[in-house]
């Protein structure tokens, strides 16, 4: 019988030692993935970086108003001035509808209480 423990306690630890190993090597790989992601994401933010940069540069105001006046014969573009924008005021909005048909809240409030006089 205790031949058997041992035997089993033996086979416990080996699998026990079996399991550690192969916990050992998934979390290996593991942080080996989160390094090569976060690099990836270095290099994307770097990339972005460098496009938001250029798009700045390809913006500039005196090269598009340069563009406009060498493409005015096709786009008919012209520069944008303060006259071009109206005010608010200049602006008609319709007139807002009642709700619900109520025109008086102090009637329809008179009535609420003599209903619940009644």
């Amino acid at each position: 019988m205790r031949g058997l423990i041992y035997v089993l306690s033996t086979l416990a630890v080996i699998a026990l030692a079996y399991w550690a190993y192969h916990e050992n090597y998934q979390t290996q790989q593991a942080l080996r993935e989160v390094k090569s992601l976060q690099r990836q994401i270095g290099d994307a933010r770097e990339r972005l970086a460098v496009l938001r940069a250029e798009w700045a540069y390809l913006n500039r105001p005196e090269r598009l108003r340069d563009l406009s006046e060498l493409n005015f014969p096709d786009l008919q573009l012209m520069p944008l001035a303060p006259e071009h924008f109206g005010s608010v005021a200049e602006v008609a909005y319709p007139a807002p509808e009642p709700r619900f048909g109520i025109l008086d809240p102090v009637d329809v409030a008179a009535r609420l209480i003599e209903g619940v006089a009644e």
